[in-house]
Formats: structure tokens, sequence, C-alpha cells
């Protein structure tokens, strides 16, 4: 058995939950009305039904550059900047190997998407480096109504924690992520099919339980996401196994996990390029395993 280090253990666990609700939330009908809304709608049904992830690796810098521009011509659209940044965070996360850009890139995330939440939730916004419990009050004030724009604030946010994870200021920030996905969840429990409840079972089980990790709670959290996905999530699967099997050791669970993700078939509405990739990580566990447990 591997001795591991209390530190955030990094995969693209974040922004691979977001790229499976790829620009669902704001619509791209949104980004710049009905002459693109068309093509806009049709890129991000193409990256999220895509098979090859290498494909859209080398296709998806062109739509950001693109939807940078965009911006330019209209910095207030709130549409274009919760999709800038929800594709910045599925690009940083999944895409880019090196920490430095991906950290850069996830930063450009978390901009967009508060200029879009913090526009009318300054107080929030500031709070963020005040005490977590004058931020937890402000968190469990935001209304349903703003509930998209919070949960890409939230998923940025929790993505910078995952490219920075070297950064202990950054792991200090989980709790408050965490409130503001709690709340997302106690706004809509059935909430993108589960996405929230994802990052939180991430989030609960990065650090070991001597360092403030609830294996538990994650646990929890991963089964709610999966019954909520109707078991076509095989992220959720493969997030379940590697994040909480393997910090408790429960190899029987682990391998029951991996082996299902593996068996499954990826081509689903919506989830089929999240779940190649979870099946390209579902293999490495596989591989892994005899060495890890």
């Amino acid at each position: 058995m591997t001795s591991h280090a209390p530190h955030i253990r990094r995969f693209t666990a974040c922004a691979c939950i977001a790229l499976a609700a790829l620009l669902s939330v704001t619509g791209c009908s949104k980004l710049v009305g009905k002459a693109t809304s068309g093509v806009s709608s049709g890129l991000s049904a193409g990256i999220e039904n895509h098979d090859d992830p290498e494909t859209v690796r080398a296709a998806l810098p062109a739509y950001l550059i693109m939807l940078d521009g965009l911006i330019e011509n209209s910095p207030d659209n709130a549409g274009l900047l919760l999709s800038a940044s929800r594709l910045y965070g599925v690009y940083a996360g999944v895409f880019v190997d090196e920490p430095e850009r991906a950290t850069r890139l996830a930063r450009r995330a978390l901009a967009y998407a508060g200029r879009v939440f913090c526009a009318d939730h300054a107080a929030l916004c500031e709070s963020k480096g005040q005490p977590f419990e004058d931020f937890e009050a402000a968190a469990a004030a935001v209304p349903a109504s703003a509930i998209d724009a919070l949960f890409a604030y939230a998923a940025a946010w929790a993505g910078l924690v995952q490219a920075d994870s070297g950064n202990w200021s950054m792991i200090a920030d989980i709790p408050k992520v965490q409130a503001l996905l709690e709340r997302v969840v106690t706004l809509d429990p059935t909430y993108q099919n589960g996405q929230p409840l994802l990052y939180l079972g991430v989030l609960s089980t990065l650090l070991p339980p001597a360092y403030g990790g609830k294996p538990e709670q994650g646990q929890a959290y991963f089964e709610r996401a999966l019954a909520l996905s109707g078991g076509r999530n095989q992220m959720a699967r493969v997030l379940y196994a590697q994040h909480y099997t393997r910090l408790v050791f429960d190899r029987e669970l682990h391998d029951r996990l991996v082996d299902e993700a593996l068996d499954a078939d990826p081509v689903a509405p919506g989830l089929t390029l999240v779940n190649v990739l979870a099946q390209q990580r579902a293999a490495a566990l596989k591989a892994s395993a005899d060495n890890y447990f």
C-alpha cells in the first residue's frame, strides 16, 4: 500500500464535471443574438457529443478566442461571459498540462463568471477574504434567480483551486467554494442532473480526514449525483472511484465503479465527450490499482 502526502491529487476533476454540462445553463442562444445562435448551439452540441478528445483539444482555442472577441464587442452580455467562463475552465482543466498556464486560464474563467455574478452580489464577492461565517451568511442569501451565475462562479472558483493546487491559500478557499455549491443544491437539488453534487463530492475528498477531508459526505454526494444522471454520466463513477475509494482504500468498490464505467456505452446525448474522457481515466485507474491498494 502506497503512502500518500496530504495534498490535492491533481486530476482535471472540476473541469471534467463542467464539461458534462458544457454551455447548457445560459444557452448559446444568448450569445449574440439570432444571427449566431444556431452556429453557437451547433458548436456546443458538437463538443459535447464528440468522441475524440484530441480533436476537441485542437479546436477549442479558436472558439475561446472567438468568445473573447465577442465579449470585447458585448462586454456586459451575461450569456457570453458565462459561456466563456465555462469553456475556459474546461480547456484549462482538461487539456492544459502546464500548471502555470492552467492557473492563468482558470483565473480568466473566474474573472468572466465574476463579471456576471459579482455585478449583482458585490458584497459576497468582496467578502472572499473575510471570515468564513460572514461569507457563508452572504452565500445563504443568494436568491434562486441567480442560480446559473452562482453555479458558474462556484465552478470557476473550484477550477482555479484545483489548477493552483500547490497554493495553500487556495486550498483554504475550499470551504467557501463548498458554501456556494451547497447554496446551489439548496436552491435546486436536481440542478444540472447533479453537477454541483459532483463538485461537492470531489471537494469533500480532496484531502484526508486529518486535514479536513470528509469522505463519508463525499460518498453521499457521489451517490446522489450518479443517481440523478441515471447512471449515464461515467465521470461520476470515475471521480467516485478516484477520489473516494482511493482515499478510504476500498478496493472492491473501486474496481466495481471502474469496471462499470469501462463497460458502459459512452455515447449519450450531451455526455459523449465526457464519457470518453472518463473511460480513458478509468483505464488508467484500473492499470494502477494493484500498485495503489
